[in-house]
C-alpha cells in the first residue's frame, strides 16, 4: 500500500496546489475550449477560496496599491497638505493612509480645495474598503468545513461471503456530525452498442450509508451482487475503464449548527483487491476503549 501511495504522491500534491480534491488530473485538469475560465471574471469567489497567504498578500498589495494612488494625486496637487514637506512622496502617502483610515492626528490636513475634495474621495472609499473587507474575513471565517479523514485506499475483500467494496472515514474533530449521509458513485469509461464514448456514473447502493452521529470512525460498504456495476470486474478491467470511486459525506455539524460537507477520490490503483483493513479498536487497562488512527490507512492481505 505504501508504495502505491508514493507512487500516487506527486500527483496528489500537484493536484492539491491546483486545489484540486485528491483526484486523478486526467479527470478535472480539462482544457476548456470556447469558455473563458478567468478567476478574475468570479472575485468574490476567488476571494473566499484563495489560501490565507494569498488573501492576505491580496490584500497588502491592494491597501498599498491604493494609498499609493491618492499618494500621487496628492503630490499633482502641488503643496496641497499642510505641514507636509513639497514633493515629498512619503509624507504624502502617510497622510493617505492616515485619511483613509480616519485616524487624524492633526499634524498633517488639507490646506486647498483640490486636497479637500481628494479627502473625500478617499474617506468614501475607505469606508467602503473596510465594509468589503470585515465582509470578506467574516464569510471566510464563517464557512462550515469538515474534518472527515478518508482511507488512502479502498479494498475489495469478503464479508460473510460476499465480496464487499470497503473503506474507512474518520471525524477528526472532537465532535458529533449528526444525520450524516455518505454516498458513493462509480465512475468509468464505457462504450454504447453505437460506438458512442461516454463517461458513466453509477451510483452504489451502501449496507448503511446513513449514520444518526458520526463522531468516530465509519467503515463504508457495498455488496458486489448481481445487482452492483462491480459484478464480474477485474482489476484489470476496472484499469482498462479507468474507473474511479467519488465519494460524498454530507451531515449537520453540532458545534456551528450548519451542514458540512467533505468529499474524497479513489483512483483505480488505490482500489486494492484481496486486502482487508487493520484493526484500530482496542481496549486500554482502565477498560476505555482506543482507537489507533496511526494504523486508520493500514491493509493486510488475506
Amino acid at each position: 500500500m505504501d508504495k502505491i501511495y508514493r507512487k500516487l504522491l506527486p500527483t496528489r500534491l500537484w493536484n492539491r496546489n491546483r486545489q484540486f480534491d485528491i483526484v486523478s488530473n486526467r479527470r478535472f485538469d480539462v482544457v476548456r475550449k470556447g469558455v473563458s475560465h478567468s478567476h478574475w471574471r468570479d472575485p468574490y469567489h476567488l476571494l473566499l477560496t484563495l489560501g490565507w497567504s494569498k488573501f492576505f498578500g491580496l490584500t497588502v498589495a491592494a491597501y498599498v496599491a491604493a494609498n499609493t494612488l491618492f499618494a500621487l494625486l496628492y503630490l499633482a496637487g502641488g503643496d496641497c497638505i499642510e505641514n507636509a514637506r513639497p514633493g515629498s512622496f512619503a509624507d504624502a502617502f502617510f497622510f493617505s493612509v492616515q485619511t483613509m483610515a480616519s485616524i487624524g492626528y492633526g499634524a498633517m490636513y488639507p490646506r486647498t480645495d483640490y486636497a479637500n475634495v481628494l479627502v473625500v474621495i478617499e474617506a468614501l472609499a475607505g469606508l467602503m474598503g473596510l465594509a468589503m473587507g470585515t465582509g470578506l474575513m467574516f464569510a471566510r471565517f464563517s464557512r462550515p468545513t469538515a474534518k472527515v479523514l478518508f482511507s488512502r485506499v479502498a479494498v475489495i475483500t469478503s464479508v460473510n461471503g460476499i465480496p464487499t467494496l470497503m473503506f474507512r472515514a474518520a471525524n477528526e474533530r472532537r465532535n458529533q456530525i449528526l444525520e450524516a449521509q455518505m454516498g458513493v458513485s462509480l465512475l468509468r469509461n464505457e462504450v454504447t452498442t453505437e460506438g458512442e464514448f461516454i463517461r458513466r456514473f453509477y451510483d452504489l447502493k451502501l449496507v448503511r450509508s446513513q449514520t444518526r452521529n458520526f463522531s468516530l470512525t465509519w467503515i463504508v460498504m457495498h455488496q458486489i451482487d448481481e445487482n452492483s456495476p462491480l459484478y464480474g470486474a477485474t482489476a484489470e478491467s476496472l484499469a482498462e475503464a479507468e474507473t474511479d470511486l467519488s465519494v460524498t459525506l454530507i451531515g449537520f455539524d453540532e458545534t456551528v449548527s450548519q451542514t458540512i460537507h467533505a468529499r474524497h477520490y479513489y483512483l483505480t490503483e488505490e482500489i486494492l483487491w484481496n486486502r482487508r483493513f487493520v484493526e484500530i479498536f482496542s481496549k486500554k487497562g482502565d477498560g476505555r476503549r482506543m482507537i489507533d488512527y496511526t494504523r486508520f490507512h493500514d491493509v493486510t492481505p488475506l
